[in-house]
């Protein structure tokens, strides 16, 4: 079985393309890594299909932290976090997919800029860096949680 990333966000905002720029530059064997854009719930059906041991969804997230901090955000929170551009919130996503993976986990990055534009800025560039090695380093359990 192979474990799933999923990148959300709109590369044209900015730094709300974090998600898509790590799904893009993340790397691992026995990892599968997708694009969804703004919208993870046309994904969900290969979610569904192959039934990941592990489904990693990442995502910017206004947080109140400083801009490329990132944190796994517990379900139960989602909603207290801003994410970003995208049709159905995390959490309904997350309850759909409940039963077709192992474990989900959610993983919020702290955008600078989220204005019309491209390119991540340098501060969430590097946090998005670090979050890739992190993950290509199978240290997904070293990353804080957003209480």
């Amino acid at each position: 079985m192979v474990n799933i990333l999923l990148g959300v966000g709109n590369p044209l905002r900015r730094d709300d393309g974090v998600g898509n720029y790590v799904a893009a530059n993340f790397r691992r064997e026995g990892w599968r890594s997708i694009d969804c854009g703004t919208v993870p719930e046309n994904f969900t059906g290969i979610v569904r299909k192959e039934h990941p041991p592990l489904l990693v969804i990442v995502d910017a997230a206004e947080m109140g932290m400083s801009p490329g901090d990132f944190y796994v955000v517990p379900k139960e929170r989602v909603k207290d976090v801003s994410f970003g551009t995208h049709q159905l919130p995390l959490d309904v996503i997350v309850d759909y997919l409940a039963h077709s993976a192992g474990r989900i986990v959610i993983i919020g990055i702290q955008p600078r800029v989220v204005e019309t534009g491209e390119g991540l800025s340098p501060p969430v560039r590097e946090g998005a860096d670090r979050l890739i090695g992190r993950l290509a380093r199978g240290e997904l359990d070293t990353i804080p949680v957003f209480w």
